[in-house]
């Protein structure tokens, strides 16, 4: 009998282009975890949980609610700035990074648009992102980043040293893990967190999220 020949891979794809296809899916996959809401997703500060929305929010709420974790850290001009600051003030805080391709202008585009629908209430909150990649993100990335987004004087973006940023990330239950493969990308989690007036950490948002939605609640998290 003559022998069986060798299979070759269909359609002149090379095991290689395989491989990277096979591990482009698990990214998506990975983003999309970290990304979906309930109480499955990305865990949360002090180990509280998303629950569904209630108490007239459209996001999920943190359950237990709980005092934002105690944040210090430089922004982009060299200001130390406090999160207890803003007390009186709804809060919406999310991690990013400035070379990130995908989920980060998503959600600083999402942000600013909610912001816009606030209108004269857009006052009533502060947008706070913090730095996942302290190698990457200098002060002239997150200038570039803020005004590409048309947030410069919108938003504080929050920069610190590797340890810095790191105590931060553990108090907020923030995953940050550099692609080996691609050093220049990051893997984080990807949630914008709702923080009341009275420094209560209250709800949570996917990067997914709608503006709509996220508006709708600013002025429900600066009357609590």
């Amino acid at each position: 009998m003559a022998p069986r020949p060798r299979p070759r891979p269909a359609l002149g794809v090379s095991r290689g282009v395989i491989a990277g296809l096979i591990g482009g899916l698990a990214l998506l996959a990975g983003a999309l975890y970290l990304a979906r809401p309930g109480p499955t997703a990305a865990p949360l500060p002090g180990g509280a949980h998303q629950n569904a929305p209630g108490g007239g929010y459209r996001g999920s709420l943190v359950s237990p609610a709980r005092a934002a974790p105690a944040t210090v850290l430089t922004d982009d001009r060299g200001r130390r700035v406090d999160l207890a600051g803003y007390r009186g003030r709804a809060v919406l805080v999310t991690f990013l990074y400035t070379h990130c391709p995908d989920v980060c202008p998503l959600i600083a585009s999402h942000l600013r648009a909610a912001q816009a629908r606030l209108g004269a209430r857009a006052a009533e909150v502060a947008l706070v992102a913090i730095s996942v990649d302290p190698r990457g993100d200098t002060r002239r990335t997150v200038a570039d980043f803020l005004r590409g987004h048309a947030l410069t004087g919108r938003m504080e973006y929050l920069l610190g040293s590797a340890a810095e940023l790191g105590r931060v990330w553990a108090a907020w239950s923030v995953g940050s893990e550099r692609d080996a493969g691609r050093p220049e990308l990051v893997a984080h989690s990807a949630l914008v967190y709702g923080v009341s007036a009275t420094g209560r950490l209250e709800t949570v948002y996917p990067a997914s999220s709608s503006p709509d939605d996220i508006a709708h609640d600013v002025p429900l998290l600066a009357r609590r």
